[in-house]
């Protein structure tokens, strides 16, 4: 049976009971010595956090059953917190087998077919002229083509969700060919091979069920992280397919250097333009993930709440129907969820 109530849909001072995806859950001990569980919930529409105060030892027995990428049911009443919607949980359970539920409404997933997308990404790989370069990108994307199917790009943030990784480099190809075309001095072979090999490691990083619900990060990916890992992983690839050690390090620069900033973990910053094109590709695509994912959570002429990811800012949905490049109307709600008024 289909959900009847989407996380998009909330509005403050609702009580709802519903069926949600747990995506990280955590006892806590509040300042005045009781426990309190911790919870974030998510279904295909957007996530909520959550708060049950006041847990009894018996009750935390049973809660620390719950697990990321859990089905619960709960039964809450919608507040504000902080200028952003939250639930304060009455009760909660786990989802029984005698609950007739569709999964596809509580997974949050990349808006094409993960097949297609790693298609469309192993032919750009294909097409790259330079032998060497050619080989790091397909080997990275074969040997990892299991994972890729479901891995989210991120455990929060941007492409957070299934196929979220793959959903992230393909439109990062997209957008670095027509920079190719616009500027004629980027060598697309750089760009494309850039841009797929540059968060693969996110697959080490993450840890992440088959649903894209990622539960934290790896030993390995809270020492180092992704760009360290991915420095890491071009040093042993090229040295099994041979690559030139010029190659090699370049390839090790675009991806050390794709954060731009020391503080977003860019000890260097890029210094050749297929690097510099290669951090400007990642953050636009990342910044419209944010866009386009809070804007489907509001009606037109309305605000979203305030958006952590971009600096803290409400944004707005006009109230006018609007065009893409395609002629397209601009499509304004996210899955499963009603249009709102």
């Amino acid at each position: 049976m289909s959900k009847e109530i989407y996380i998009a849909d909330l509005n403050v001072d609702d009580n709802i009971t519903e069926f949600f995806m747990v995506k990280s859950i955590s006892l806590r001990v509040g300042s005045n010595g009781k426990q309190y569980l911790d919870l974030l919930l998510g279904d295909c529409s957007g996530e909520i956090s959550g708060k049950k105060w006041d847990i009894s030892d018996e009750e935390s027995i049973g809660l620390s059953r719950i697990k990321e990428g859990d089905i619960v049911k709960i039964r809450a009443i919608v507040n504000e917190w902080n200028g952003a919607k939250q639930l304060r949980v009455g009760k909660i359970r786990l989802l029984s087998e005698s609950d007739d539920i569709v999964i596809g409404d509580y997974v949050k997933a990349a808006p094409e077919r993960a097949e297609d997308m790693f298609s469309y990404i192993r032919e750009r790989a294909l097409s790259v002229s330079d032998p060497e370069l050619r080989s790091m990108a397909l080997c990275f994307l074969d040997e990892n083509k299991d994972r890729l199917m479901y891995y989210p790009g991120a455990m929060r943030n941007h492409h957070s969700e299934m196929a979220g990784l793959l959903y992230h480099i393909k439109r990062m190809l997209v957008m670095g060919e027509k920079a190719c075309e616009v500027y004629e001095g980027l060598d697309r072979d750089w760009v494309v091979t850039g841009v797929i090999l540059h968060d693969m490691e996110k697959l080490n990083e993450l840890e992440s069920n088959s649903f894209g619900v990622s539960p934290g990060y790896s030993f390995e990916g809270k020492l180092l992280g992704h760009i360290a890992q991915g420095v890491k992983a071009v040093e042993l690839m090229a040295g099994k397919l041979g690559v030139s050690e010029e190659k090699k390090i370049m390839l090790e620069h675009m991806i050390l250097s794709h954060h731009y900033e020391p503080e977003f973990g860019s000890p260097v910053r890029p210094m050749f333009p297929e690097a510099e094109m290669l951090h400007y590709l990642d953050m636009v695509d990342a910044k419209m993930y944010d866009f386009e994912d809070n804007l489907r959570m509001v009606g037109p002429g309305q605000f979203t709440e305030r958006v952590r990811t971009l600096d803290g800012r409400m944004l707005y949905k006009p109230s006018f129907a609007r065009e893409n490049a395609d002629g397209q109307e601009v499509s304004a709600q996210a899955p499963g969820v009603k249009e709102k008024e």
